[in-house]
């Protein structure tokens, strides 16, 4: 079982930031297009919103340092992140310390999990047919058009849609952490791109391109049916294991940073059955988890571009 990352000295600074709040509305959520659709809904939604943007890996730090803060009858509003171990306490501690709970969320919940949160917050919907995104539009602004033109463009990307050519390109800019905000300004306006989007639109295709074939250039495939590939990743996964099945022809595609976080794709809606083995999550056909590389895992892995570890994941694929 994985086990929460750590929060950063930076993080550990936005929890004090969220202790001397000025307002009524703390959003947490993940850090991507549909959790920044997300936001920019919840902005359209309510005059003061504190936004905390946390990685799956470290969604549990985040609620349970929260949790211990006093609520003061404000709202906690979770989207875009799945259940995890470790959450029902710092739940309980919400609750017992004041804090309104909403939670929205799109990935696959087991019925007791959806049982035992829900007798903990105000609100719980998990809605696997939408994005985080359009759930919140939904729930939040049902009659408003921009909230709705909003979580469709998001849904697009984050469903692997791929109908609507402007998700592509906010998804891709998104993989700069640094556009976070100005992408969600951008959206909570009803407006879709400018020119710095497309600035770094233009620069992320250039780069994007030689990240992927340098990846490709160290994949190692196992297995005929399911055909399963296993690359490093430099930058971009999700495109990166979408060339490498449009080129290879594989089933699954495990794209593996060099500390073991992965994220998987696959055609059979396994991917978030797969990942919760390796302490992740996500949806039936993409998902992320985390080999929990040890020292010599992550310098055999820096040596070699593959890992020990990646028998361990073919035995879960085969025995799903």
């Amino acid at each position: 079982m994985s086990h929460p990352s750590p929060l950063s000295p930076a993080e550990l600074r936005l929890i004090d930031a969220v202790r001397d709040r000025r307002v009524n509305v703390v959003h947490l959520t993940h850090n991507d297009l549909d959790a920044v659709g997300a936001d920019a809904v919840h902005r359209r939604r309510f005059d003061g919103v504190f936004t905390l943007f946390s990685s799956v890996g470290k969604f549990p730090a985040f609620l349970e340092r929260i949790a211990a803060l006093p609520g003061k009858g404000d709202l906690l509003s979770i989207t875009d992140l799945g259940y995890q171990d470790g959450v029902v306490p710092a739940l309980e501690a919400a609750r017992a310390n004041n804090w309104r709970v909403e939670w929205r969320d799109h990935h696959r919940w087991k019925d007791d999990e959806v049982e035992t949160v829900r007798a903990l917050v105000a609100l719980l919907r998990v809605d696997t047919s939408r994005c985080g995104c359009g759930i919140a539009a939904i729930d939040l602004l049902p009659d408003d058009p921009v909230a709705r033109e909003i979580a469709k463009v998001v849904c697009d990307y984050d469903l692997w849609l791929h109908q609507d050519p402007r998700s592509a390109v906010l998804g891709q800019v998104l993989q700069r952490h640094r556009n976070r905000n100005h992408v969600r300004d951008l959206l909570v306006r009803g407006r879709f791109t400018d020119g710095l989007v497309e600035s770094e639109y233009a620069e992320i295709r250039q780069e994007m391109a030689g990240m992927i074939d340098r990846s490709i250039a160290h994949i190692h495939i196992v297995g005929d049916n399911p055909r399963i590939a296993f690359a490093p990743l430099y930058g971009y996964p999700s495109e990166t294991a979408a060339a490498i099945r449009e080129r290879l022809g594989t089933q699954v595609e495990v794209i593996v940073s060099k500390g073991g976080r992965f994220s998987i794709r696959s055609v059979a809606p396994i991917s978030h059955l797969v990942a919760r083995r390796f302490g992740g999550g996500g949806h039936p056909n993409a998902a992320g988890g985390d080999f929990e590389f040890s020292l010599l895992d992550r310098l055999g892995f820096s040596l070699l571009k593959r890992s020990r570890r990646y028998r361990d994941l073919v035995a879960v694929v085969e025995e799903l």
